[in-house]
C-alpha cells in the first residue's frame, strides 16, 4: 500500500489514488476469535490494525505470524483518548478504513439466579466493554468509514442476546443490546454496512476450566453436536465483507442450531 505522504503527494497533482487492499481494524485480537478473523482477512489481502489491550504478547505473535500491511497497537476500548488516538493513527498510515471489527469483550461466568456476586462494579465493565465501546468505535472511526467506498462494520455479539442464556444476565443484555446498536448503526450510517456475528459457544478462551460433563450437556443441545470453534467465526466475518454484500442492520448466527432447541 502507498505510504500516506505519497498518496497525498499524487492526490495533490490530480491523480486519483485508488487501494488496491481492504484496511480491518479488530479489537480484541488478542483473543482466539480476533486472532483468527485477522489470520484469515491477511490471507485474503485484506491488512489489518490488530488492537489488543493486555495481551500484548498474543498480538506481537500474531502481527509476525501474517503478512502485509499491517499495523499492531494498544487499544483499551473503554478509553476514549487510546481510540482518538488510534483512529489519528490509521488516519495518517491508511487514510481510510474499509472493515470494523469490534470483537473486544468481557464476562465472567456467574448462574443466573446468583444476583449477589453480579456485583455493580462487573455491570458497569461488560456494559463498558461490551457496548458502550461499539458506540465509541463507531463514533471514531465513521469519518474513516466513510472514505471507503464499500465500509463495513461487524459487531461479534452471541446467541445470548435472543435465548437469555449465557455467562451470566448482563452479559446477555449486553448482547441484545449490541444487536440492536447494529439496526440503528445500518440504519443510520448506511450505505455503510453493519451486521452482528452471533457465535453460538465458542470453544475458547472464555469457557475455561470446565469440566468435560459441562461441555458434553452443552453439546447435547446443539443441532450439530459440537461447539463453534473460531475459525468458523472468522469463515463468517470473512463471508460477510465478501459475499453478504446486500445485507445489513441484521443478525448472521454461527450456532450450529444451538436455538432449535
Amino acid at each position: 500500500m502507498l505510504d500516506i505522504r505519497h498518496k497525498l503527494i499524487l492526490e495533490s497533482k490530480g491523480i486519483k489514488v485508488v487501494k488496491n487492499k481492504k484496511v480491518a481494524l479488530v479489537t480484541g485480537a488478542s483473543g482466539s476469535i480476533g486472532s483468527e478473523i485477522v489470520k484469515l482477512f491477511s490471507k485474503n489481502s485484506i491488512d489489518s490494525v490488530i488492537c489488543y489491550n493486555s495481551n500484548r504478547e498474543n498480538s506481537e505473535k500474531l502481527f509476525k505470524f501474517i503478512e502485509g500491511d499491517n499495523l499492531i497497537t494498544k487499544l483499551d476500548v473503554t478509553n476514549q483518548n487510546d481510540i482518538k488516538n488510534v483512529s489519528e493513527i490509521v488516519n495518517q498510515k491508511y487514510g481510510a478504513l474499509d472493515i470494523l471489527v469490534n470483537c473486544a469483550g468481557m464476562t465472567k461466568f456467574i448462574k443466573h439466579e446468583n444476583l449477589d456476586e453480579l456485583s455493580d462494579e462487573l455491570i458497569d465493565k461488560i456494559l463498558q466493554v461490551n457496548v458502550r465501546s461499539v458506540i465509541a468505535m463507531m463514533r471514531n472511526f465513521l469519518h474513516l468509514l466513510k472514505k471507503s467506498q464499500n465500509a463495513t462494520v461487524i459487531n461479534i455479539s452471541s446467541i445470548a442476546a435472543v435465548t437469555g442464556m449465557g455467562s451470566n444476565i448482563a452479559y446477555c443484555a449486553s448482547k441484545a443490546a449490541v444487536d440492536n446498536l447494529t439496526k440503528s448503526f445500518a440504519r443510520a450510517f448506511a450505505p455503510i454496512r453493519v451486521i452482528s456475528l452471533s457465535p453460538g459457544l465458542v470453544d475458547n478462551e472464555f469457557i475455561p476450566n470446565v469440566t468435560d460433563a459441562w461441555k458434553n450437556e452443552q453439546v447435547s443441545k446443539i443441532a450439530l453436536s459440537r461447539l463453534t470453534t473460531a475459525e468458523e467465526v472468522a469463515l463468517s466475518a470473512l463471508s460477510i465483507v465478501n459475499h453478504l454484500t446486500y445485507s445489513t442492520g441484521c443478525v448472521i448466527s454461527v450456532d450450529g442450531g444451538r436455538q432449535l432447541n
